[in-house]
């Protein structure tokens, strides 16, 4: 569905007065803030393309393909406020690869939509498998919540979520040497 952008511009301008918030100074805001959002929860992107595997030319090899450090935000679901922070995203391959940018963007669509950090996680893991069906599958991600920040707690922490499945899972050692890897990157 398109975003109604002037509808919601003309909801967050009704939702702006019903709070008492009125000033010369937000004249056109509401139409920012609707176009601000459309694009953070990805109202105006189609549905991301499945990432283009290849064949693995040495599908007995045990080593870890990973991604670290990959900068990425999204909209928390419960509040609508901004999570950002850095993904760190493995995977042990069985006979299919993909390019290191098509893990990236693989984090960049998963978070293109209101979320919370555990189903972020899990969205990264669930695209991979599906393209890969890999021997294994780690995702640790690393976030800021604005929505902890700004309210509520009104502290600033460092959230991890870690998600194994696969080798990953069953393996301590293997968990271990991923957890070592993205420390050390």
């Amino acid at each position: 569905m398109a975003p109604r952008l002037d509808d919601a511009a003309r909801h967050l301008a009704d939702a702006l007065k019903a709070l008492g918030v009125e000033s010369p100074r937000l004249d056109g805001t509401p139409a920012r803030v609707a176009e601000l959002w459309a694009d953070l929860l990805g109202a105006n992107d189609a549905e991301g393309d499945e990432p283009t595997p290849f064949p693995n030319p040495d599908p007995a090899s045990d080593a870890i393909v990973l991604a670290a450090r990959l900068p990425f935000h999204a909209m928390c679901a419960h509040h609508l406020l901004p999570f950002f922070g850095r993904a760190h995203v493995a995977f042990l391959p069985s006979d299919r690869l993909v390019g290191f940018g098509a893990i990236a963007r693989i984090v960049d669509q998963a978070a293109r939509k209101p979320t919370l950090q555990e189903d972020l996680a899990k969205d990264v893991a669930d695209a991979l498998e599906r393209a890969l069906a890999p021997k294994g599958v780690a995702v640790l991600l690393e976030a800021r919540h604005l929505c902890m920040e700004m309210r509520g707690a009104r502290k600033r922490a460092r959230m991890e979520t870690a998600l194994w499945r696969g080798a990953f899972e069953s393996d301590e050692k293997r968990r271990g040497e991923f957890l070592v890897r993205i420390r050390n990157a």
